[in-house]
């Protein structure tokens, strides 16, 4: 036992003990317990004031994406409980683990119409793994310790802890708290694991189809001598990206409906056999169950029961970590099959150099994304973490940003697609990780959500490079009411905004460019810096320049079908 405290300060050392150093949040009436605990111990955990609590949750989920630790996220009951839900359907789509902290009414308020009064555990039901209602200051050090271990056990995810403003009030022992232990890892059946190295060994066109699962599991080295021992090809879905070094001769890139390299997707809706790893496998990221087909043998493995072989039928499905799975599948390979990774490295060569030949200019004025992107990299160099928000910049990034792999450099929201995230999950990834070139790619739309985290940057001096997209409209909207809606564009025009005055309102340098030459000037000076930089860049609305989005390049060869999600 160790000194009189209260549950706030039992909080605030739980965190700490289990080795959390950043708490990104916004302050309301029930939590400011709290807030006086982390004043207390500010010198040992930092707490990042976000301009909303959605904004928060995202920068606790890029915090969390670019570690593997969980991520904390805190606000308080009512609206910032509310508010917090908006931030939370991607990372539990998308498998990020993250501990949802907020406080709640007093306990002796309840059920008398107390003004943020809500049912916070039915609430936050949807979006999370677990909820905790903690009704004595003497169980929250166990609570956080089991919330930690659920977050980041099976497949990761968001669970929420939720505490009265009384019991944060609540004098209590301080109890002497240590990590919470690491969960077994689960284990795969020999049995199972021969039947697929010999479905894997004997196919005449293998692929193996990589999701955000081996980022997870840190086996990007483990996957790599996979593929060339096994010469099997290797395409991933958005969250996969990075897993697999994008310059390698067996790399396909990413693949299914958004972003996707088109001989990906050949390859893939040719292939017998296809291994995949870690990867919800939805109707996006296979290009509607066609690349593969649901003809195909698959061999799904994945950490969760639910999910593997799910959406292929007949599928053998490998439950377990992958850190298990991959060695033991490597090891059906001692003798590398050359023949057969020739071959298909022979296919990957040419259709690369097909592609990347292609170039199509943009119609009238501004700048073609593929060439931002290009661009970016260039002058930002290897080391540099971009984020990117659901429209514009998710295909270009996805097909044209190449990864070297063995982290994830590319980020983008394609749990739930969520607007609003690229800015303020930069931030939580540059808190992370501030070694990294931190970029954030946002759009119109995106940037009225989430314009307010300018003052974050501002005021926290974080050093991101900001682009905003800009093409006045809610462009993927409108090119679906393009291709699909016989042009009928509603409720998706925008109005002018002077995005660089906006930034520049915040306190930010702010630029606004006209040509290829002025960008990479900006970037340098960014690259050369340690200061944030905003720029505005024009960019033509997506169903006049179009980008590398299977289903609508389908349309212009006659399939007028919407995509099904």
């Amino acid at each position: 036992m160790g000194e009189s405290s209260t549950g706030a300060d039992v909080l605030v050392e739980a965190l700490i003990a289990s080795g959390v150093s950043h708490v990104f949040g916004f302050p309301g009436d029930t939590g400011v317990a709290l807030y006086d605990a982390l004043f207390r111990q500010r010198d040992r955990v930092r707490h990042v004031l976000a301009r909303d609590e959605r904004a928060a949750a995202s920068m606790a989920d890029g915090y969390a994406r670019v570690t593997n630790r969980v991520g904390v996220v805190e606000a308080s009951s009512g609206g910032g409980a509310t508010f917090l839900v908006g931030g939370l359907g991607e990372p539990y789509a998308a498998s990020v683990p993250l501990l949802v902290i907020t406080s709640d009414i007093h306990r002796a308020s309840r059920g008398s119409g107390a003004i943020t009064e809500i049912d916070q555990v039915k609430l936050f039901s949807a979006v999370t793994k677990a909820q905790w209602m903690v009704e004595e200051a003497a169980h929250i050090g166990p609570a956080v310790r089991e919330a930690l271990v659920t977050a980041a056990s099976g497949r990761p995810g968001p669970v929420s802890l939720i505490i009265p403003e009384d019991v944060l009030d609540e004098p209590t022992d301080l109890l002497t708290l240590s990590r919470p232990a690491a969960p077994d890892a689960a284990v795969v059946p020999e049995a199972l694991l021969r039947r697929a190295r010999t479905l894997l060994a004997d196919a005449y066109q293998p692929a193996i189809y990589v999701g955000s699962g081996v980022h997870l599991s840190e086996t990007w080295a483990e996957l790599q001598r996979l593929a060339e021992q096994s010469g099997a090809a290797v395409a991933t879905s958005i969250h996969g990206k990075g897993t697999f070094p994008e310059g390698h001769p067996l790399s396909l890139g990413v693949a299914g409906a958004n972003g996707a390299r088109d001989y990906a997707n050949e390859y893939l809706a040719a292939a017998d056999v296809v291994l995949m790893l870690g990867t919800r496998a939805n109707s996006t990221d296979t290009n509607g169950f066609t690349s593969p087909p649901r003809t195909a043998r698959v061999i799904h493995a994945d950490i969760d029961p639910l999910r593997a072989g799910r959406n292929y039928p007949g599928s053998l499905a490998l439950v377990g970590d992958l850190r298990h799975i991959l060695p033991a599948l490597r090891r059906q390979f001692e003798e590398p099959d050359t023949a057969r990774r020739a071959r298909i490295e022979t296919f990957i060569r040419a259709r690369r150099a097909v592609f990347e030949a292609r170039r199509e200019p943009p119609p009238g004025h501004g700048f073609d994304p593929r060439e931002l992107v290009e661009l970016l990299q260039d002058v930002l160099g290897p080391k540099t973490r971009v984020f990117g928000e659901p429209g514009t910049p998710t295909p270009y990034l996805s097909a044209y940003w190449q990864s070297p792999g063995g982290a994830r450099d590319v980020v983008l929201p394609r749990g739930h697609g969520a607007m609003g995230f690229a800015i303020p999950a930069a931030v939580g990834a540059y808190m992370a990780d501030p070694e990294w070139t931190t970029v954030a790619m946002t759009t119109d739309g995106s940037f009225g959500m989430a314009c307010g985290e300018l003052d974050t940057v501002a005021r926290l001096h974080v050093p991101l490079v900001i682009l905003h997209l800009s093409n006045g409209s809610l462009g993927w909207i409108k090119a679906l009411q393009h291709f699909y809606l016989d042009r009928r564009y509603f409720g998706v025009d925008l109005g002018p905004v002077d995005a660089v005055r906006v930034a520049e309102g915040f306190g930010l340098p702010a630029a606004r460019v006209q040509d290829l030459h002025q960008l990479r000037l900006a970037l340098m000076r960014a690259r050369d810096g340690d200061l944030p930089l905003f720029i505005d860049i024009q960019v033509p609305e997506e169903f006049l320049h179009l980008p590398p989005v299977p289903p609508w390049q389908q349309v212009l060869a006659g399939k007028t079908g919407r995509p099904v999600y």
